[in-house]
């Protein structure tokens, strides 16, 4: 078995369609990884009077966004190919923005994360077509799962940052 082989799962998807489908899901791993940190960031670092229910909010959301890496990686092997190897082959494809900032306000963390987690929603939905096009099944009811899960925390992020 050569080297280029050697990780060549089969697939019924035409290699292009997979391709495809590879690039879109290691795009939507990349933020998940990149919006994984910054939500555990904000966890470790929030504080003021609602200390509490941010911190155990951020965690819970944490968790759940790491719960979805391994599928993610998996649905791209499933199609024949590679996903994401290093924090550098993550940094070169994701597109929410890291936040390195010394301080952040608890009203900020919350509207951030909410908007990277609309942003996730977007790209989980444009992989939607993408995944539909290549009659990816699997993929493409996963992938209501987790822009379900997306919406939900923008939802709950929304709602704790209410002012009345």
């Amino acid at each position: 078995m050569t080297t280029a082989s050697a990780l060549k799962t089969p697939t019924d998807i035409k290699s292009n369609a997979a391709k495809t489908v590879a690039e879109a899901l290691n795009g939507i791993l990349a933020d998940s990884f990149a919006l994984y940190l910054k939500t555990k960031n904000f966890h470790w670092h929030v504080s003021g009077p609602h200390f509490r229910d941010y911190h155990l909010m951020l965690d819970d959301q944490a968790t759940q966004i790491l719960g979805t890496t391994d599928a993610i990686a998996e649905r791209v092997r499933k199609t024949g190919n590679t996903t994401l190897r290093s924090i550098g082959d993550i940094a070169r494809h994701q597109t929410i923005k890291d936040n390195d900032a010394d301080f952040v306000a608890p009203e900020a963390m919350l509207a951030e994360l909410r908007e990277d987690n609309l942003s996730l929603v977007a790209l989980l939905r444009e992989a939607k077509d993408i995944v539909d096009a290549a009659k990816d099944n699997a993929t493409s009811g996963i992938l209501d799962d987790w822009t379900d899960q997306a919406e939900q925390r923008a939802w709950f992020l929304f709602e704790a940052s209410r002012k009345s």
